[in-house]
């Protein structure tokens, strides 16, 4: 605790400003429990960059550690661009905090001699990482806390090709970063030297969303969407670029349109939670819409509902999502006459397995990485001599083409109606085509469970419950033989009835997944951005006709309900 304290009183001293001083004096003079969870440890990089509670300490975001965060980055750029105009996009989402702090983050780019492009207002995430290639620029910075509650916010590092930062650039960045004392923040802003950007941005986005998210199709009128932002930053361009493709039979939900970092009508901006889409499935029953759509604050994640063979609205999971439009672009590519062999899909270790074998029956690699679309984009820019047609992860993202390298609610709002579209021109509907892709297939079935544990006793037990996972290993899940497991940390493949060896080719990451003959998988591993360690299942069985779905997905959530009782979460 003295350390803590320690830590805490460095920040009264006229290096930080008045507002800050204060806050922090309140909270060691009232002997408040927060201050331990402010100062226990310094604000990290994790797989979506930094991201926490917006506050005054070391463990929170705002402008002195931010203000590190862009000294780094800007340490950083100087050294590997010498001689050179850097330039450097920044945007920001729809949370209270994100406007001033990208003029912070801008004014400290300015001040080291950085040139500077800061979108005019909110925009969604994946416009950023387009503008950092429009725009030429050496990196980019978004700041935003996705799904987040309202106290969060974050910060991510774009690099030249328009993806996040990963090796070497993540860890030379870092170095720089933890190089530095809050003194050695240059806070002396250059005007002169920031430009602001906005509609000829957007412009050009609608026209590369059009182009990589739109085929062949006649009857987008026909489809009855509705729509919600959840209060974020998709209201800036969804609805646009749908109308722009011709679906004009769009239904906002009005309520949530304007966007508020409150989130006032939902508990919590997350379009994976059917909580969150609830105003949108009532608006769609309603006025009987075809399809529901949903974005984070961030508009990078997508949350999609659609009828099912009932009638009823259905979310569909990030793993469905993302096999449906696999499936629905390389179909697409075939009847172009463009699958050669050379192209790829991309996906990461904890989505559905389906997703290579959709893939491998038309004959297309699947590439696998880490959690996180830094990593999907890492495969564009590692084999630029083939095509990516698209790529995804079981946490409702997607990304079609690769004018944008990370996540893209935008262009797969509109691939998901031009999916709906499809169908319903061929006398069927979504829900029935992911069906049919199942008895194609398997029927796959995914679940995910978060246990939150936070603050610093939270972090211990999450570190406990890996390094017991992996002393006393599962040798069967549900009455299966574990035949595999994958040990990320130690980058080990083992096969536990032979036991063979063999070296993973990813980088190194504490994911511990176990796989069993039948191919069973349960998956674990602490979140990079939030205070919680993640549980991944998928169970699958054979479909022999649509007919008798009901029936084998009941069985299979009997099967995740038994492993999960097993493993006692």
């Amino acid at each position: 605790m003295k350390e803590i304290l320690d830590n805490a009183k460095q920040w009264l001293s006229k290096d930080f400003d008045i507002e800050t001083q204060k806050e922090i004096q309140h909270l060691i003079t009232t002997n408040s429990p927060d201050l331990s969870d402010r100062f226990y440890k310094n604000l990290e990089f994790g797989t979506g960059g930094m991201r926490g509670i917006v506050g005054a300490g070391t463990n929170r975001i705002n402008k002195y550690t931010l203000g590190k965060a862009t000294q780094g980055l800007s340490n950083y750029l100087l050294k590997s661009y010498p001689n050179t105009k850097i330039k450097v996009a920044i945007g920001y989402d729809c949370r209270h905090d994100s406007k001033w702090l990208s003029e912070v983050v801008a004014g400290i780019l300015s001040a080291n001699n950085i040139y500077v492009y800061v979108f005019e207002d909110l925009r969604p995430t994946p416009e950023l990482s387009f503008a950092v290639n429009l725009l030429d620029c050496h990196a980019g910075i978004v700041l935003t806390a996705s799904h987040n509650p309202p106290e969060y916010n974050g910060y991510k590092v774009y690099w030249a090709d328009g993806g996040q930062i990963v090796p070497p650039e993540d860890k030379g960045i870092i170095d720089e970063v933890n190089s530095l004392k809050f003194t050695d923040i240059n806070f002396n802003t250059n005007t002169k030297l920031i430009t602001t950007i906005g509609a000829e941005v957007d412009d050009a986005f609608w026209k590369a969303s059009i182009k990589n998210g739109t085929f062949d199709l006649k009857k987008r009128d026909d489809l009855k969407i509705v729509f919600t932002s959840l209060h974020g930053t998709a209201i800036k361009l969804i609805p646009e670029v749908l109308k722009r493709a011709g679906y004009t039979d769009l239904h906002i939900v009005e309520e949530q349109a304007i966007p508020d970092g409150d989130f006032p009508t939902v508990k919590s901006p997350n379009p994976e939670e059917p909580e969150a889409l609830k105003m949108a499935v009532d608006l769609a029953n309603k006025i009987g819409a075809d399809i529901v759509l949903g974005t984070d604050p961030d508009s990078d994640r997508i949350g999609i509902a659609v009828r099912d063979t009932e009638g009823s609205m259905k979310l569909l999971n990030g793993n469905q999502t993302m096999c449906l439009m696999n499936d629905f672009l390389l179909q697409n590519w075939k009847k172009q006459g463009k699958l050669n062999g050379k192209q790829f899909i991309g996906s990461t270790i904890v989505s559905t397995p389906l997703v290579s074998e959709i893939a491998e029956s038309y004959g297309v690699e699947t590439k696998i990485g880490l959690t996180g679309f830094k990593w999907i984009a890492k495969m564009i820019k590692d084999f630029p001599e083939l095509d990516f047609i698209g790529g995804g992860e079981e946490s409702f993202g997607y990304m079609v083409g690769d004018f944008v390298r990370d996540k893209d609610a935008v262009t797969a709002a509109l691939l998901a109606c031009e999916m709906a579209t499809s169908a319903k021109e061929k006398g069927s509907y979504l829900y029935k085509e992911l069906l049919e892709l199942y008895t194609r297939h398997n029927f796959y079935k995914e679940h995910l469970v978060s246990l939150v544990k936070k603050g610093m006793n939270g972090a211990k037990e999450i570190k406990q419950m890996m390094i017991d996972l992996r002393s006393k290993p599962l040798s069967e899940i549900d009455g299966e033989k574990v035949q595999f497991i994958y040990d990320y940390q130690s980058s080990i493949k083992k096969n536990l009835l032979t036991g063979e060896e063999i070296t993973i080719d990813i980088p190194a990451s504490n994911v511990l997944i176990y796989e069993t003959v039948n191919g069973t998988r349960v998956a674990c591993r602490p979140s990079g951005t939030e205070p919680k360690i993640k549980f991944y299942f998928s169970v699958n069985s054979n479909l022999n006709t649509t007919n008798n779905a009901a029936s084998v997905e009941f069985d299979l959530d009997l099967k995740i309900k038994r492993i999960e009782k097993q493993l006692g979460i």
